[in-house]
């Protein structure tokens, strides 16, 4: 990897295309490096991972009202379309990435990668693959577009804070999601450079979406920006060009919303002919929940299973340790009282560590539907235990997150509960089970059960069957119409009603 200083430039500096951040991004993806077969195996999983949680949300409202929008436009001149998760329907691969988008992120149950920012690597996906399956590429194709989507992202997540500024996530994905796309589509550097300008400038918004009430357009967020990364390819394309330089200018988002005109930052990319891996440092859930709270539930149904006599009645306290990230974004030091409210919206819930806590102790697991019901939340018993959990910041959990080396690096914590009697249980956990360093981490087999166990009762078993072949058949693919669900295979009273709009 090498280290590229970005820093902001005055006008009169005249940065040339050379020397921008956007052009050696552009440069990594106009070169056809072809992934090693770790990296290979791992799209797979990640694909097998997304379809998983999208099939899961698939009768949702948020999904089932951006699939309606994708549906109420018809396919676009010079393609064969994208193809809709749920229904099988084609249509404009803009469309195609916003509502197959909206499906990957609405359970907040797909990849993550964590670093100096936070990012969900796999929306990437969908708008790479809506812009292949229309344009006829092929599986070698598209895995190769996919690679430099992780790529990038991942490297920007390494290196520039977003959040610290109240600057949502998905402004890394803008422009990883252009990259990979001219990957995909085998485009000039100077394409790519000039729509990597124009994903970044129209994808970046407040981290308010993220904050207090939190509101469907939370799944929503990333798909806009997938949606906005295929029109830049388009525009570009077409001989448009992108506000320059989009990072370093003085008026540029370094500048102005990030850390300001003095700002300095050294992005890792790959060099020349390097192998792509970055997807490798990434990891799954295995639980429907923000990654940050993926090891407190595994701690706590192993506390559940070790102590079984926990309970509201016999804890009168429960302190966890934590970095100041979890503390801050999903703890109680984001001094949001929505995290406490058992009204709260199921968005809201999955952003609070102290609920997440508490019902996994109380029932020893996780479910994507069941912790997150109304009648659930507002259970007497979770309700007065979960007032009792708080969070405060360790300062060597905050390290650890932080922290370069593999093996050091923690997103979890340590936990204080104590009892009635009182006792105190310690315990603490680095990462989750399911992280490559845990308990359990997740291979091939783990991502296709993933896949079986949340597809059941909403697919027929032939075509989880069908999906789960033609995923793992991606490098030989010609025709790329299978990796989304057919509709016709939704099984059960699965009818919702279509919500009117303007299209």
């Amino acid at each position: 990897m090498q280290l590229h200083e970005v820093r902001v430039h005055r006008s009169d500096e005249n940065l040339p295309r050379e020397g921008q951040l956007a052009w050696k991004i552009a440069e990594v993806a106009s070169e056809r490096i072809e992934p090693t077969d770790e990296v290979a195996e791992m799209v797979i999983n990640r694909i097998i991972d997304n379809a998983a949680v999208a099939t899961a949300s698939l009768t949702r409202s948020p999904v089932i009202a951006a699939r309606a929008q994708a549906e109420a436009h018809p396919v676009s001149r010079n393609g064969s379309g994208g193809t809709v998760f749920g229904s099988g329907q084609k249509t404009s691969p803009e469309w195609a990435a916003w509502a197959n988008g909206v499906a990957v992120r609405e359970l907040d149950f797909h990849d993550t990668f964590l670093a100096a920012e936070y990012s969900h690597p796999g929306d990437n996906i969908p708008p790479i693959l809506a812009v292949a399956q229309h344009t006829g590429a092929t599986g070698a194709e598209l895995l190769r577009g996919i690679v430099t989507g992780y790529e990038i992202q991942i490297d920007l997540v390494k290196a520039i804070s977003l959040h610290a500024h109240k600057i949502d996530h998905v402004a890394h994905l803008g422009p990883s999601a252009a990259a990979g796309i001219g990957t995909l589509l085998g485009l000039d550097t100077g394409t790519i450079f000039q729509s990597i300008g124009q994903a970044l400038h129209t994808t970046t918004a407040t981290r308010q979406s993220r904050k207090g009430e939190i509101s469907t357009w939370k799944a929503y967020a990333p798909a806009f920006a997938g949606k906005m990364a295929v029109e830049a390819v388009d525009r570009a394309m077409r001989g448009q060009t992108s506000p320059t330089p989009i990072y370093e200018g003085e008026d540029g988002v370094i500048a102005w919303l990030l850390d300001g005109p003095d700002a300095r930052y050294e992005v890792p990319l790959p060099e020349a002919g390097e192998a792509r891996t970055a997807i490798l440092d990434s990891y799954t859930k295995e639980h429907s929940a923000e990654y940050q709270a993926q090891a407190w539930v595994d701690l706590a149904r192993k506390l559940k299973h070790e102590h079984p006599g926990l309970s509201e009645a016999t804890i009168t306290r429960v302190v966890l340790h934590t970095s100041h990230h979890t503390h801050f974004v999903i703890g109680s030091g984001a001094n949001d009282p929505q995290k406490y409210d058992p009204a709260a919206s199921r968005e809201t819930l999955d952003h609070s560590l102290p609920y997440i806590f508490t019902v996994a102790l109380q029932d020893g697991e996780w479910h994507h539907e069941r912790s997150y019901a109304p009648e659930r939340a507002a259970r007497a018993d979770t309700v007065a235990l979960w007032k009792r959990v708080r969070t405060v910041e360790g300062e060597e959990w905050t390290r650890r997150y932080h922290s370069k080396e593999d093996t050091d690096q923690a997103f979890g914590g340590r936990v204080e509960i104590e009892l009635t009697d009182g006792s105190r249980i310690v315990e603490e956990i680095a990462v989750a089970d399911a992280h490559p360093l845990g308990a359990r981490p997740f291979g091939r087999e783990q991502y296709i059960q993933k896949f079986r166990v949340l597809a059941e009762g909403v697919l027929a078993t032939k075509e989880i069957e069908r999906f789960l072949d033609t995923a793992q058949s991606l490098a030989s693919l010609t025709d790329l119409s299978g990796l989304t669900v057919n509709g016709g295979a939704l099984t059960g009273n699965r009818s919702a009603i279509t919500p009117k709009g303007i299209f």
